[in-house]
């Protein structure tokens, strides 16, 4: 069953443009459509999640997706938004690559399905690699005039006399292998369209030129907006830097916390771009947010929605546990049941020093820890003080002047929490 996949994104503000003829061509029967991901890392990060949502609503709405890892792309690099080339891969880290990205589409998109139209993954190297440069300039080349190209956004703006720096011929010929890609699977897969961010335009239209040019036939270009954040930081950057699908890059509970950390106005368009729910649901979760916006109903449901998709049920229950750590009533338990990483993340910025293990080993008391040794008050006197006054815990659990930090206290075998208050922690490294 088919359904109208133009009509879904555009409520949801996922198109930017759509070429004349497509939203008729698609609904007539099943198309393939082809979305390209770099394959410069081993993992993809929430910058590439507009278009995985573009591929997995495609397959939602009854057509065949495919995932096209820019293999021999990716030993070019793309001119377009970018000020300089990127560095060359080798063989062997791309392939590794692509079996990453893959792992990491296959939340979103069904690889494995019977169905017609079961997802498929393709890179581009294969087809390219024994292409001769002889053989490129005359098959493909000879169809597209220099005028052509430069006309481009993305050439204009590399060779214009306010750039820094000029174009290598190598980046220049970029759009003309993008296009040759959408040539190929248009021959090989019966693909139609392409789909892409606003700025891959330029290098969509070259390949709809070659399909008519070289088959005579009809491609189709449709972009989504690049996405932008309400106060006009970069979407997709932290301070840490990208936030990367892969756990070991950024941790789920980080993860969790850019969602939850974005503006009323972000997650309101957010939620209709990164999540699957529909209008009616979406719609009354923005009714009841506006009512009650301190509640953050919108920024919870983004994050949950969201981490449970890109990780798992487990792991959003664990950033969600870890976010209570901070802020909720959390025990010890809750605490040794972290991970380093998350644990290191939980309390990034937190104060802390290095003890040697086998003091602790042998029994730290609890006055020295918090004073002479630690550091985390400024006197033996002054911690005897907070004991007594029943504000000092020992990985969330108060303790008293008598107590005695042993190796059964060390989360990880490495660190212990220290409390005043609420609100002040302090982080002993056990080395």
């Amino acid at each position: 069953m088919i359904q109208n996949f133009v009509e879904e994104l555009t409520w949801r503000g996922m198109i930017h443009t759509v070429m004349p003829g497509a939203e008729e061509h698609l609904m007539e029967e099943m198309r393939s459509a082809y979305v390209g991901f770099d394959p410069t890392a081993d993992s993809l990060h929430i910058g590439n999640l507009v278009p995985i949502m573009l591929l997995a609503h495609y397959q939602r709405c009854g057509h065949k997706p495919i995932a096209l890892v820019g293999g021999a792309t990716g030993m070019i690099g793309d001119p377009s938004g970018k000020s300089n080339e990127r560095n060359l891969l080798d063989e062997a880290t791309l392939r590794h690559n692509q079996e990453a990205i893959k792992k990491q589409l296959s939340h979103f998109l069904d690889f494995e399905s019977d169905e017609e139209n079961a997802a498929i993954l393709v890179n581009n190297y294969d087809w390219m690699k024994d292409f001769t440069f002889l053989e490129f300039i005359r098959d493909v080349g000879k169809h597209i005039t220099v005028n052509y190209m430069m006309a481009k956004d993305s050439v204009k703006n590399r060779i214009s006399s306010d750039a820094s720096e000029g174009m290598s011929f190598t980046e220049f010929t970029y759009q003309l292998v993008q296009g040759y890609d959408f040539l190929h699977l248009y021959k090989a897969k019966a693909c139609t369209i392409q789909m892409g961010g606003s700025d891959q335009w330029g290098n969509i239209t070259t390949g709809t030129e070659l399909i008519r040019r070289i088959e005579s036939g009809k491609g189709y270009a449709i972009t989504c907006p690049l996405i932008t954040k309400s106060d006009g930081s970069k979407f997709g950057k932290s301070e840490g830097g990208n936030v990367w699908l892969d756990p070991i890059r950024t941790s789920p509970y980080k993860f969790y916390q850019y969602w939850l950390n974005s503006s009323d106005e972000d997650a309101e368009k957010y939620i209709k771009i990164f999540t699957f729910l529909d209008k009616e649901i979406i719609d009354a979760l923005v009714k009841e947010h506006q009512e009650a916006p301190h509640l953050r109903l919108l920024q919870k449901r983004l994050a949950e929605e969201i981490t449970t998709m890109v990780h798992s049920k487990a792991d959003l229950d664990n950033a969600i546990k870890a976010s209570n750590i901070l802020f909720g009533n959390s025990t010890s338990i809750d605490l040794k049941e972290l991970n380093e990483q998350t644990f290191l993340d939980v309390f990034d910025g937190v104060p802390s020093t290095d003890i040697e293990k086998r003091n602790i080993e042998n029994g730290l008391d609890i006055v020295t820890a918090l004073a002479e040794q630690g550091g985390f008050l400024k006197s033996n006197g002054e911690a005897r003080r907070a004991l007594k006054e029943n504000s000092i815990s020992v990985n969330k659990e108060k303790v008293t002047s008598d107590y005695v930090i042993t190796a059964n206290d060390l989360i990880n075998d490495k660190f212990v929490l220290l409390q005043r208050g609420k609100k002040n922690y302090f982080v002993i490294q056990a080395i």
